[in-house]
């Protein structure tokens, strides 16, 4: 009887159910999507944040008998910055100078700070708490670090909340965005991985939109974007969004898997069949799973690769958004403009990636930022060695807003990339360990900004030069376009060396078939 019940069970993997009884990309799946997205936000406000708290502001007034071209050679009391003395860390802890290299320090601490952030949550949501739990972690200490920001009394314990806000907010983007594409069927993917780089786009476009009413106080503007994550987790998080089906069935728990596969179809008006199972996975495989993809050699080649890639994409990036200043347009028109320019780079990249090569459009995308960057310099050395702010050059800012959102598209296509090279019980590792590249480029990025103050046009050319041998990095990865989704390191390599066979008989009859 127990072997008749078997043999009537529907035996099926998560992507086979979702793709022929819940639907590839339903409403259940759009409003999971949307959702869990807009936690981006968050992640987008807490790194971007800084342009506006750590930046050197443009003008200062002399108040005494003497005057010069520059504040180093003045006394203290002779001048004063025009916006106040707290309006940023710079002007409140007189970050100039000599003591001007202290201003980077809070940006580089985030990033290394979400460097081993990536590695934390990633390998967390993996082996213990799964996605959802972790996400909800990571927005209850992102709201935590932030306003405890806001109460810096000097600029080292500032750098200190800023390393630890910055390993708090990580878990953000690698939860999410794993959380989306594990939820829809193999079609899907690429458009809802691009999904959550709008929400980080209206997060960075929130970010000058908040800091102009309290560009009085950068301890205020901390304070109102503390409390959005709290919000978020508390009202959204918790009651609405579910836990990823695939993660469930990697850990053993088929029973809440199919829970949650027969929610979203529910919603989507559909049924699944009531002698489904899951095909599971070896727990005991799952364990070795780590130890294992190091010690093969095309997936250990394979993460190589995507950290180094991500250095250098993480560099430019960042770098560029922090390097506005050198740009010598009014901040907040600069910014708006960069983070307006994500936008179309998000739905090029969306519509690019349903039809073109992840490889091709990386790389492309790469080498036209890096022409772009370096194409800056012809403009720039106008605005050289001025120690006033004046308006910068038109031409200038059109083209580094042309490479910031030919920049914008590599990033987020090489998430998506990400994604697609490695199977379930290790991607979000892998997307963990692609995001400490990331954060390693841009730790290091704040140190040339701050030093090349005075000579933009270098800062340029580094981000140009990077930029371009990034995209030539990049050649080395191996096409995943219309790829399935691996659950296992085994599955996805006996399906390779299967491939691999087939296209070496293919090889054999053609040329049997020539002779």
């Amino acid at each position: 009887m127990d072997e008749e019940k078997q043999e009537n069970k529907l035996q099926l993997t998560v992507d086979e159910v979702v793709e022929e009884y819940v639907g590839s990309f339903g409403f259940s799946q759009l409003l999971q999507v949307l959702l869990v997205s807009l936690a981006w936000i968050f992640d987008s406000q807490s790194t971007m944040v800084t342009v506006f708290t750590d930046a050197q502001p443009d003008s200062w007034w002399c108040i005494g008998p003497e005057c010069s071209a520059t504040v180093c050679g003045l006394k203290a009391e002779t001048w004063k910055w025009s916006g106040g003395n707290t309006s940023s860390i710079v002007t409140e802890w007189g970050l100039i100078c000599h003591r001007r290299f202290l201003a980077a320090l809070p940006a580089s601490l985030y990033f290394l700070g979400s460097l081993i952030g990536y590695s934390f949550f990633g390998r967390l949501a993996d082996a213990f708490l799964g996605r959802k739990r972790s996400l909800l972690l990571s927005c209850l200490l992102t709201s935590a670090t932030i306003y405890l920001i806001s109460l810096s009394p000097n600029i080292y314990i500032y750098s200190l909340l800023r390393f630890s806000n910055g390993f708090s907010r990580s878990g953000i983007g690698v939860c999410s965005l794993v959380l989306c594409t594990e939820a829809v069927g193999l079609k899907s993917r690429v458009q809802v991985g691009q999904c959550g780089f709008f929400f980080f786009a209206a997060g960075y476009l929130s970010i000058p939109l908040i800091a102009y009413p309290t560009k009085d106080s950068w301890r205020n503007l901390y304070k109102i974007i503390s409390f959005l994550p709290l919000v978020y987790a508390i009202f959204i998080l918790i009651p609405f969004v579910s836990e990823s089906p695939r993660w469930l069935l990697v850990r053993g728990r088929s029973e809440e898997a199919i829970g949650v596969l027969k929610r979203y179809a529910r919603i989507n008006g559909r049924e699944l069949p009531l002698n489904l199972t899951l095909i599971a996975t070896n727990e005991s495989e799952n364990n070795l799973s780590l130890n294992k993809l190091w010690n093969t050699k095309w997936a250990a080649k394979r993460v190589a690769l995507v950290m180094i890639t991500g250095f250098g994409i993480g560099f430019v990036y960042y770098g560029i958004q922090l390097n506005v200043e050198n740009l010598n347009f009014d901040v907040y028109f600069t910014v708006a403009m960069n983070a307006m320019m994500e936008i179309p780079a998000v739905f090029m990249g969306g519509v690019l990636l349903s039809f073109t090569n992840r490889r091709l459009l990386f790389s492309c995308s790469a080498f036209l930022a890096g022409i772009s960057y370096i194409s800056c310099i012809i403009f720039s050395h106008k605005i050289e060695n001025q120690e006033s702010r004046s308006r910068g050059s038109l031409p200038q800012l059109m083209i580094e807003a042309l490479g910031f959102m030919a920049a914008s598209t590599a990033f987020d296509v090489l998430y998506i990339y990400c994604v697609e090279l490695f199977p379930t019980n290790l991607r979000n590792y892998a997307v963990s360990m692609l995001r400490q590249g990331l954060m390693l480029g841009a730790s290091i990025s704040p140190l040339l900004t701050v030093s090349e103050r005075s000579s933009p046009s270098f800062s340029f050319f580094v981000f140009g030069v990077i930029s371009i041998t990034t995209g030539l990095f990049s050649l080395w990865l191996p096409e995943t376009r219309n790829t399935p989704l691996y659950e296992t390191l085994e599955q996805q390599e006996e399906e390779q060396r299967f491939d691999s066979v087939c296209t070496d008989v293919g090889i054999q009859l053609g040329m049997t078939v020539q002779e």
